[in-house]
């Protein structure tokens, strides 16, 4: 056992309202809800909301008596505060632990082998209080001999207060007894399908698939599963991944707060997106040769209905994004059709390429080689430094109420200079 791999699993509690507390103070405690674009749906719930029965991806306004009733504080999703703040948790745990795999937006994994001959549940419980003080985010810890394992000790964790928020499988003398108290569809990697389908079998928890018969595992469950029943056996088969692969394809699109008819606020929206996604492009070291644009209506209302999309490819990889915003406003004027009220566009960006495998060019200069990447880096730092749109193509707009609908939408507290919290 010396030698097998020890992970660990760090899991933000109920991330979004968490993060809404650290500024608000007077709200811990109290139920909070986070909503999709648009507010429509709620997409996160502090535990005082899942008590009382509110569940996952309800519509906001079937859910308006409710909120009231109970006194539930909505907010709209805030995406830029989330991600910052993630950022900052996960940079918490690599100073704890190098080797960090970045699971999600609110999970990671870190592989704590090195750390083997310290107490690794008081180095857990450190790293929680140092987490807690630096962010003001709540996090569980499981820790394990598998990724799988370190899954459902991370689960104990976040139920069991007895832990104090940090659970150590490794330390469990008899593991089936915790393995038969975990129900089957708790298992990390068993799906609703695969669940009701084991369940139907006389599966019931994860000890039962444990002690699986590996023929039949092998026969209805495919080479995955047969891998997950392996992990809880505690043979560790799923290898940290700390390197984050390149996008081969990256999409930028939102639903509209309200319909749009107009060519004019279309081009605005295109024009943001493309201006998103070619950011994207070139925060992972990346060119591209293909741009798609695409737009359609409300397949939902009874009104006349359209879609549309087209693409274009450069003749040389690029991440200029003045280029690609004018092949994009190009694309829309020949797919737009007056008449029709729009609920959504979107651009998406393929055929990518890493700078450093740029294919020479003799005939044409390469972004790579032009003043052109140096502007986009000047533009870039700047926006990362003073804020996002501090510098931004006229095509965007300036009022572009095509935005989606975000009514409750809490300050950038982390990364705009007029939100930050001001200390009386």
């Amino acid at each position: 056992m010396k030698n097998n791999p020890i992970f660990a699993l760090i899991d933000c509690n109920n991330f979004y309202a968490s993060c809404e507390r650290v500024f608000r103070p007077e709200l811990e405690g109290k139920p909070i809800a986070v909503l999709s674009n648009n507010d429509g749906c709620v997409i996160a719930r502090s535990q005082e909301v899942k008590d009382l029965g509110i569940p996952m991806g309800t519509p906001a306004f079937k859910n308006e008596y409710l909120f009231k009733k109970h006194g539930i504080h909505v907010f709209s999703s805030n995406y830029t505060l989330y991600a910052d703040m993630s950022n900052r948790v996960m940079n918490t745990i690599a100073e704890f632990c190098p080797d960090i795999e970045v699971y999600s937006i609110d999970e990671s994994f870190i592989d704590l082998s090195s750390f083997r001959n310290r107490d690794l549940s008081s180095y857990m419980q450190e790293l929680k209080v140092k987490i807690q003080q630096t962010t003001g985010i709540p996090v569980s810890i499981g820790i394990a001999s598998t990724k799988t394992l370190a899954k459902i000790a991370n689960h104990i964790a976040k139920k069991n207060k007895q832990y104090k928020g940090v659970f150590n499988l490794l330390t469990e003398k008899d593991l089936d007894r915790v393995l038969v108290k975990v129900p089957v569809d708790d298992v990390w990697g068993i799906g609703r399908q695969y669940s009701k389908f084991l369940v139907d079998n006389n599966i019931f928890t994860a000890y039962d698939l444990k002690c699986s018969n590996d023929e039949w595992i092998d026969k209805y469950l495919t080479s995955v599963g047969h891998k997950t029943v392996l992990e809880l056996r505690g043979k560790s088969c799923l290898d940290l991944d700390m390197i984050i692969a390149p996008k081969k394809g990256i999409v930028s699109s939102k639903s509209f707060g309200k319909p749009v008819s107009s060519l004019q606020e279309l081009e605005e929206a295109v024009a943001t997106y493309t201006t998103t996604a070619v950011k994207k492009l070139r925060n992972q070291h990346s060119v591209a040769s293909i741009i798609s644009v695409f737009i359609s209506t409300n397949r939902f209302k009874e009104t006349p209905q359209y879609n549309n999309n087209a693409s274009f490819k450069f003749t040389n990889p690029t991440a200029y994004t003045p280029d690609f915003i004018e092949v994009a406003l190009k694309i829309l004027s020949r797919i737009y059709r007056k008449g029709f009220l729009y609920k959504k566009a979107g651009v998406m960006i393929t055929d990518i390429t890493s700078e450093e495998n740029v294919p020479y060019d003799i005939f044409n200069p390469l972004y790579l080689d032009t003043p052109q990447k140096n502007i986009m880096k000047i533009v870039d730092k700047i926006n990362n430094t003073l804020g996002e749109n501090t510098l931004f193509y006229g095509s965007l707009g300036v009022k572009r109420k095509w935005q989606m609908r975000r009514n409750m939408l809490s300050p950038k507290y982390t990364t705009s200079w007029k939100d930050i919290p001001k200390v009386k």
